[in-house]
């Protein structure tokens, strides 16, 4: 099973690599091949930090290194943003380039800044697998940002210094989202309807159906068992539960993959901590299950590696969690969850130098969170792949809060600029002008991650489909926020219709 989880997530990185490199370029036409040979640079300062620190490579860890694919586009799609605006302005292209990355930095530090800071939370607090995945994170946050802002520079100023043109857009992209006027904040009142619709649908669901809890916070021991045929979850449940061992506990089973192949949950004895209880459950399961394969299955083919090799079946897996161990994991998870929110809402605070972009991103965070676990209690009993709460779906929430911030951070920078050169405008337009202004690189970065997302859930294999659902629910819920709930939620405590209205009234006494 590991043999195949490697596989197919290595296949998922290459085809996740390749759509980002292809998007890049239908996008941003030649500035999209620098970003490109940035990216490709990019990956191999990655594998290389990652080999020189012996860093252990999990399957949420390769998962950590195709999402890295789709943030180290964010802050090429900012520069060149920020790049086209000041050509735009009627800048030469030289003097653009530069102004370009200068204005484009604040904001993808403060992003990249606040996303490294969840993954260094998900490090400390999260065990095993989770490190892994918040150690590749972190790494790939690193490499992004160097070679974002110098590699691509340099590239870019050797093709000027060559007097050769650079395109900044294709044909088809060029007016793509250009110069929009969308009132974000009248949609502000839509937005915060649809939005609470979702969390009380994701809490009623949260209440009533409960989460599909995995052993990381309840304890047992998880057996995948692969066998020769099709098998019905029911009789292989209904077996298990005729075995004397099995009937106060029976064992919970579902598909896993293919239809051959499904996932035992078993709690029984799971407080023993005597060696001879493993072999016991594996005696248990195979005196239940050897009846389901179309040839004799003996115990040791069942449960040996060697055994099995060229037959791939009988046990492929297997996972302990004991009650100790899963209460602490449980508390670990809900602590690194607080602290995230908490940390950055101080980043941001102090940043931006105003409490009310914390307090705003800090609600955009708590409904992304909320639906994300709300659609995993509503789903995972109708889903056709696992969905259990585990450690990495905990790393995937904690993600999703990092991603969400980022693009969150990138509007509120803009809208902080905007404040800052135009003082004699009023909140309403500033804050619609800072998210209008930023919409193309909102729906850029949500793109290229949602390319690579839709490549790992396709080709990465079962054992990482769910988290990557959840990765999937929160880009959604987070872009949806970061546009429609945390900017009108800004407008509102800064009391922007009252402030406004003051200035009016100033202007109305000037003019008299």
């Amino acid at each position: 099973l590991d043999q195949e989880a490697i596989t197919s997530g290595f296949w998922s990185f290459i085809i996740a690599f390749c759509l980002v490199l292809i998007y890049m370029i239908f996008f941003y036409s030649k500035a999209g091949v620098a970003a490109d040979i940035a990216l490709i640079i990019n990956i191999i300062f990655f594998f290389g930090v990652i080999a020189s620190f012996g860093t252990v490579l999990t399957l949420p860890g390769i998962a950590g290194i195709v999402l890295t694919l789709g943030m180290a586009v964010d802050s090429n799609v900012i520069i060149f943003e920020r790049i086209k605006e000041e050509i735009a302005a009627g800048k030469g292209i030289r003097l653009a380039v530069a102004d370009g990355f200068k204005a484009a930095y604040s904001a993808i530090l403060d992003g990249q800044i606040t996303t490294f800071l969840t993954g260094f939370i998900l490090f400390e607090f999260g065990t095993g697998p989770v490190q892994g995945f918040a150690t590749t994170l972190m790494i790939g946050i690193c490499t992004s940002l160097f070679t974002s802002i110098f590699i691509t520079r340099l590239i870019l100023e050797h093709w000027l210094d060559k007097n050769k043109e650079i395109a900044f857009s294709t044909n088809m992209t060029r007016d793509f989202l250009k110069n929009t006027h969308f009132d974000f904040i009248k949609f502000g009142k839509t937005a915060f309807i649809i939005g609470a619709i979702m969390i009380v649908i994701s809490i009623g669901s949260w209440l009533t159906l409960g989460l599909n809890l995995g052993i990381d916070f309840q304890g047992g021991r998880n057996y995948v068992v692969r066998f020769d045929k099709e098998v019905s979850v029911g009789e292989v449940r209904e077996n298990l539960a005729n075995i004397d061992e099995f009937k106060d506990d029976v064992p919970e089973v579902k598909t896993f993959g293919p239809s051959r192949q499904v996932k035992i949950t078993t709690k029984y004895k799971i407080k023993s901590n005597d060696p001879e209880v493993d072999a016991e459950i594996q005696n248990l399961l195979y005196n239940g299950l050897k009846q389901f394969y179309t040839k004799d299955m003996t115990y040791d083919q069942f449960t040996s590696d060697s055994e099995k090799s060229d037959m791939m079946l009988g046990i492929m897996s297997s996972q302990k969690v004991g009650p100790t161990i899963a209460d602490d994991v449980t508390r670990k998870a809900i602590i690194a969850v607080i602290i995230s929110l908490f940390v950055i809402f101080a980043y941001i605070a102090i940043r931006f130098k105003r409490w009310q972009y914390g307090v705003s991103s800090i609600i955009a965070l708590a409904h992304d969170t909320i639906i994300v676990i709300g659609m995993y209690s509503l789903l995972y009993s109708v889903m056709p792949f696992s969905m259990e709460v585990d450690q990495t779906f905990i790393a995937a929430v904690l993600t999703i809060i990092g991603y969400s911030i980022n693009n969150t951070v990138v509007i509120f920078d803009r809208i902080r600029e905007n404040v800052n050169l135009y003082p004699k405008r009023s909140w309403y337009e500033r804050i619609n002008d800072g998210v209008n202004s930023t919409l193309l690189r909102s729906v850029n970065t949500s793109g290229s991650t949602l390319v690579v997302l839709l490549a790992i859930f396709i080709f990465g294999g079962e054992t990482i489909r769910g988290f990557v659902f959840a990765l999937l629910v929160g880009i959604f819920a987070g872009t949806f926020s970061s546009l429609f709930i945390a900017s009108p939620m800004a407008y509102i405590l800064f009391r922007g219709k009252k402030e406004d209205a003051k200035m009016l009234e100033s202007g109305d006494k000037k003019r008299k």
